[in-house]
């Protein structure tokens, strides 16, 4: 049995992260002693690794208390981990094509601002470049909701 203090530098992580996936339900004490001092098992180390080897992979807490629950109903946990992965490449998927055309869309202006003069300083406007922007952008916004 290992108080919080052990755990939290056996597994790498803060005290008060700790007590965050207690919240969240995903890691537990074992028991509890009457002046509150939490103790786990060795296996909440593991746990804590594996937590953290799904956020470096870009699982969510709630992703992964999917995961924990499942295995916990005594069902295998890899099918939900290839689901929640294959919702994250399609996910990446479709940001790299709006990133993609966002470059396009800031190399168009490259382009087209490469050859054309600077504002007067004396100009009640900042900066007519950016004033064509917000324009666009306002419509492109307005158009990407409907």
């Amino acid at each position: 049995m290992m108080k919080i203090g052990v755990v939290s530098k056996r597994a790498g992580v803060s005290v008060g992260t700790l007590r965050y996936y207690e919240k969240l339900g995903l890691v537990q004490p074992l028991q509890r002693s009457e002046n509150g001092y939490r103790y786990y098992d060795k296996n909440v180390i593991q746990r804590i690794l594996f937590i953290r080897k799904a956020q470096a992979l870009q699982f969510s807490l709630a992703d992964i208390k999917q995961i924990l629950t499942i295995r916990e109903q005594g069902y295998p946990a890899c099918a939900k981990v290839k689901e929640l992965l294959n919702q994250k490449i399609y996910q990446l998927n479709i940001q790299i094509q709006q990133l993609n055309e966002f470059r396009v869309e800031l190399e168009q202006y490259q382009t087209r601002w490469s050859e054309r003069p600077l504002d007067q300083p004396e100009s009640l406007i900042l900066c007519s470049l950016i004033d064509e922007v917000q324009n666009y952008t306002r419509e492109h916004l307005l158009t990407s909701f409907n």
